[in-house]
């Protein structure tokens, strides 16, 4: 499928979702809600086949945070964007595609590391570069770090 022909499919199979086009891929926008129904069907669809998570991240974009999920199909060779808006900032929580892509557990745990989202289900979801101890999530744009530099 081309991206043009991506974005007309995306359209008719979920007509409740905001598609739209960027530079280099079809953008869907996704309620956390329907994520993993979503998801399956676009991994496990015939027409897209979208096998392989090359990329997952997240934005803040104050006040709402977006987690960002960039799909591949190996055997179509056609990439696609879902991204999910999360509105609470306090406790942002949303499904795990670990049981989809494997690749989403260190996605994940970066993801929590960095911006503070949860995701429900995920095997193990830890901090993995700062530790338990580090205050806050430095990604975030009203990240406070009290460490003062010096030059020297």
């Amino acid at each position: 499928m081309t991206k043009e022909e991506l974005k007309t499919y995306l359209v008719q199979i979920f007509p409740s979702n905001k598609v739209d086009e960027t530079f280099d891929f079809p953008l869907m926008f996704v309620d956390k809600s329907e994520l993993l129904s979503v998801a399956q069907k676009l991994k496990d669809s015939p027409e897209t086949q979208f096998d392989f998570l090359f990329c997952q991240t997240a934005v803040d974009r104050i006040p709402n945070l977006e987690v960002v999920y960039h799909l591949s199909s190996i055997n179509f060779k056609h990439d696609m964007v879902l991204k999910v808006v999360l509105e609470d900032r306090e406790t942002p929580e949303v499904p795990s595609v670990y049981s989809f892509w494997k690749a989403a557990e260190l996605y994940e745990d970066e993801i929590f590391d960095m911006f503070g989202i949860r995701f429900s289900n995920h095997p193990n979801l830890r901090r993995i570069m700062l530790g338990d101890e580090w205050p806050g999530f430095p990604l975030r744009k009203d990240y406070k770090d009290d460490i003062n530099i010096v030059s020297l």
